[in-house]
């Protein structure tokens, strides 16, 4: 009932009484009084006046289930929510919730991780109150092979999530790395569960730094935060939220297509490389040209130099004035 005090509250934006309240609840005047007075000492700035009722009263949004679940307005995405204060790994937590039967949907959401990890074993550094940690489920029927292109949908969802929350122009780095002015921030880690030809479940994982912080000088020149791009503090419940429905709308059409066809042109809007030179580091041998997009498959067309258009779907690709390459 929490969650929906705090959601009816912020949709109302001005007092509420504590008789609609029990009314739209079934509950009683106690009950909503207590459950007011919980959600005051978790931190949240509630005003309570008599004759008038209960308003949220500034901007005071500790991040936390309730913050979380008052946001949350997907049918599925999302739903539900397990938010824990620290973990080791919000993918790991995932991948044990769905061994054991999580149904699709269930986000898990960390304020911290001591185990975070990036593509290839990378660590992730994921320091507490400053930055978004989750995993979302997926229990997928469709084949194998179409699974890699979630993780563009993934991209998709958290480029348009920033661009709602924050009005910061993201953009994708093929495949699956967000950066704002050619400096990453947010790295997206897809893992599954396979059995011959059958999927058991898909985790994705997401960071993104939103939070004041200062970054390792190794990488300080490669990464940034929201709170450096746009000067503000970003609900991070919120920028969560935007992200799960972004997800929501762009996995139905990929659902509905096979493929990413439906997706191509959004997706290319959004992509840093389109038109720009990079550098495809391909084990059968490295090559450079101009990159024009994906294909419905989520490949990377990248013309050569001779003309011809090759097809990467995988390997590293760098490209000219993001992440330092010249």
């Amino acid at each position: 009932m929490k969650s929906e005090i705090l959601a009816l509250l912020r949709e109302r934006g001005d007092y509420v009484s504590g008789q609609e309240l029990c009314e739209r609840f079934n509950v009683s005047r106690t009950a909503v009084w207590k459950a007011i007075g919980q959600l005051k000492k978790e931190g949240y700035g509630i005003e309570a006046v008599q004759n008038r009722g209960y308003r949220l009263a500034d901007g005071r949004e500790p991040f936390g289930q309730h913050a979380l679940e008052s946001r949350m307005d997907t049918k599925w995405a999302g739903h539900p929510v397990r938010f824990f204060e620290v973990l080791g790994s919000t993918n790991l937590q995932a991948k044990l919730d769905a061994e054991n039967g999580a149904q699709e949907g269930t986000l898990i959401v960390a304020d911290m991780q001591t185990a975070g990890r990036g593509r290839k074993g990378r660590s992730w550094s994921s320091p507490g109150r400053a930055n978004v940690y989750f995993t979302l489920i997926l229990k997928p029927d469709y084949a194998v092979e179409l699974a890699s292109m979630v993780t563009l949908v993934m991209g998709m969802a958290v480029t348009e999530g920033i661009r709602r929350a924050c009005g910061v122009e993201a953009g994708i780095k093929w495949p699956n790395d967000i950066v704002v002015n050619g400096k990453k921030i947010c790295g997206i880690l897809a893992e599954m569960s396979v059995e011959r030809a059958y999927i058991h479940y898909v985790v994705i994982g997401v960071g993104i730094n939103v939070g004041e912080q200062t970054f390792p000088p190794e990488i300080c020149d490669m990464a940034t935060s929201l709170w450096e791009e746009c000067g503000k503090q970003v609900s991070r419940a919120a920028l969560i939220a935007e992200v799960m429905k972004a997800f929501e709308t762009c996995y139905a059409s990929f659902r509905k297509e096979g493929n990413l066809a439906g997706l191509t042109e959004r997706y290319n809007e959004m992509l840093v490389n389109r038109d720009r030179e990079v550098r495809v580091l391909d084990p059968k041998g490295e090559f450079r040209g101009i990159a024009r997009g994906i294909n419905p498959a989520g490949e990377l067309l990248v013309e050569r130099l001779d003309g011809t258009t090759a097809e990467v779907c995988g390997g590293e690709v760098s490209v000219r004035g993001i992440y330092g390459y010249v």
